[in-house]
């Protein structure tokens, strides 16, 4: 039995036309599975939750963008029990492009039943207030987070996702938050040990994955299966500067510039000098003054071919 938490609304409603190819596929297969799909905020992390409150193995498929697979992580109980799946119909699909999954739903769900490689990933662990999430891609604090939470309620990113350019929309919301940015002085601590104190903070991102928001290659060390979480903190760099060495970290070029720097740890906390955005892949985890960062203990099974 394979369990599917489909994502219908992703992408401004391509997950539910991907679902329905998919849907199809299983059905001539002859595959034996169970749908689960969403209608709002957290219905696939509490689909992963009851899905795994036995502690029994399974095999669960996350279909959406990359907060789908947010929540499916947050709602796993047990790491070591599951096998996973993910067939991305987001608008940036930034864990499926450091993978290497395909878009195309038939060869997505061809690797699922047909799995010729697994891969044990870590999973980030952030905690923010009151709330504790797993991410697979990043989680962020400042301009980054700010982003991302615009993001989720515009209107720009449905008029581009219906062109098929969804993965603009952070672009150009990035320029205009930008320009309204309330920068603060930061703390970093690594590993309980080292501090580094960041002035003027305009982001400090941390992850798991070489890319977030639609392609941007923060932390081009970034490894899923290292044992690390790879920090890109940005400080101490004008406004106007920022804008010129943004294109840059496409290609993950942008590390060669002053005011960009980047750590590697198993443990992070972040203590900005006022509450700021923070996000976790993408979807928003409040605003928050104090975050702690780290990997779950157990690695997830992942089918990546």
């Amino acid at each position: 039995m394979i369990h599917f938490i489909i994502n219908p609304l992703s992408s401004t409603g391509r997950g539910a036309e991907k679902w329905k190819v998919i849907e199809e596929l299983l059905k001539k297969s002859g595959t034996e599975y169970e749908a689960h799909l969403t209608a709002g905020y957290l219905d696939a992390r509490n689909h992963a939750a009851k899905l795994t409150e036995k502690n029994e193995p399974l095999t669960i498929i996350a279909v959406g963008g990359d907060g789908t697979v947010n929540e499916v992580l947050s709602g796993i109980n047990d790491f070591s029990k599951v096998t996973f799946g993910y067939i991305p119909s987001g608008s940036s699909n930034d864990l499926a492009r450091d993978i290497g999954l395909s878009n195309d739903p038939a060869e997505a769900l061809n690797a699922i039943l047909h799995p010729r490689q697994y891969r044990e990933i870590d999973v980030g662990r952030l905690e923010s207030g009151n709330d504790v999430r797993n991410f697979a891609v990043s989680m962020g604090i400042g301009f980054d987070a700010a982003v991302c939470h615009e993001v989720l309620h515009s209107k720009l990113k449905y008029k581009l996702n219906k062109i098929g350019l969804g993965k603009l929309t952070y672009l150009f919301i990035a320029l205009k938050q930008l320009y309204g940015l309330d920068i603060c002085d930061a703390t970093i601590i690594l590993d309980d040990a080292r501090r580094i104190q960041l002035k003027d903070m305009i982001f400090v991102t941390v992850m798991n994955h070489r890319y977030e928001g639609g392609g941007f290659m923060f932390c081009p060390d970034a490894k899923d299966n290292d044992g690390y979480l790879d920090v890109c903190a940005v400080g101490s760099v004008s406004k106007p500067r920022v804008l010129g060495i943004l294109p840059f970290a496409f290609s993950g070029k942008h590390v060669k510039f002053r005011g960009i720097d980047t750590y590697r740890a198993k443990k992070v906390e972040i203590i900005a000098a006022r509450p700021c955005a923070v996000h976790s892949d993408g979807e928003s985890a409040g605003v928050c003054q104090k975050v702690k960062i780290s990997l779950n203990e157990t690695r997830l099974r992942m089918i990546v071919r």
